[in-house]
């Protein structure tokens, strides 16, 4: 109600969950003569930034696209850099997740991803199984099609078992069957470095989803910068697949 208040828009018009495809690190390094390694740096000290404000606005979830299954492509010592980073986040993270209550789920496949981050990321899912506040769902060694794929495996199991029939499937046990099942539809996406890409980023879920771009780079990405997301989509009509009721 604060934060509506402040912002000057209604409780209602707050979204609810929230997905942000986080672009840029890169790009920040190499406008200040750094190496690639120091922009992951710097958007791994936005991320922990971000997660606090979402906790005080009162976003209800909190999806961050953190590498994709596309990412591997990049360099070794890049892609191994990264791979440290996020164990350490994991780690870091936990005390953050007890503070605010806030629940850390996993959104992707394991293989492939070290051991020891596997082991990490496993354990700070389940010390937070139990806090009831906002859910932090990292996407991490995610694709959207993949997830789709697996979805789709998981319900012919259940055919070939005979624990479903075909004409049982709808869209509802689709979306059951995703990595983001406990999660609803994000209401507002955000992209940085104002790149107009989905990426392979929940393609399924974003059916009805507001789209928001800004040219900031992750690392520079702030609370104002939500903020003014927060806005713009407090601007929108949001029609679900229907009409807009006519004037006349």
């Amino acid at each position: 109600m604060a934060t509506a208040k402040r912002l000057g828009i209604e409780l209602e018009k707050i979204p609810h969950h929230i997905a942000i495809i986080m672009d840029g690190n890169g790009r920040w390094a190499t406008k200040r003569g750094l190496p690639r390694f120091q922009g992951h740096r710097q958007g791994a000290r936005t991320v922990e930034k971000i997660v606090d404000y979402c906790v005080d606005v009162g976003i209800e979830a909190l999806t961050l696209y953190s590498f994709s299954m596309q990412n591997w492509k990049r360099p070794k010592l890049e892609v191994t850099f990264l791979m440290q980073l996020y164990t350490r986040y994991l780690i870091g993270i936990r005390k953050t997740l007890k503070e605010h209550n806030v629940r850390l789920v996993h959104m992707g496949r394991t293989e492939k991803l070290p051991l020891k981050l596997v082991r990490e990321l496993n354990k700070t899912v389940e010390i937070s199984s139990e806090y009831t506040g906002m859910v932090l769902a990292l996407a991490l060694n995610y694709g959207s099609r993949e997830e789709i794929i697996d979805g789709v495996k998981k319900i012919c199991r259940k055919c070939v078992d005979g624990e479903l029939d075909v004409e049982e499937i709808d869209e509802n046990l689709i979306s059951n069957s995703l990595y983001t099942a406990s999660l609803p539809d994000p209401d507002l996406l955000i992209r940085t470095s104002d790149e107009k890409r989905i990426s392979n980023f929940l393609l399924w879920q974003i059916s009805y989803t507001e789209f928001y771009v800004t040219d900031t780079l992750w690392p520079d990405f702030a609370p104002a910068d939500i903020d003014k997301a927060i806005i713009e989509y407090s601007k929108r009509a949001r029609r679900l697949g229907d009409i807009k009721p006519s004037l006349v």
